[in-house]
């Protein structure tokens, strides 16, 4: 019996190349998110977002 190849993709396999596609886009849109995030935490300045101190010497007194 001969084999048949197909002269196309299957339309699974587009669907699948399309979704995988449409994940990697969002994934990179997502950690360049991120990355702006946590750059502009930085940038807000040293310990502005450091509560272990406060909460830590509260926690000493009581």
């Amino acid at each position: 019996m001969a084999e048949q190849t197909p002269s196309r993709p299957s339309s699974k396999t587009v669907k699948a190349q399309a979704r995988e596609a449409r994940l990697k886009q969002a994934l990179k849109a997502n950690m360049a998110r991120r990355k702006a995030q946590s750059r502009a935490r930085t940038d807000q300045g040293d310990g502005a977002g450091d509560t272990t101190a406060r909460t830590g010497a509260q926690d000493k007194d009581s």
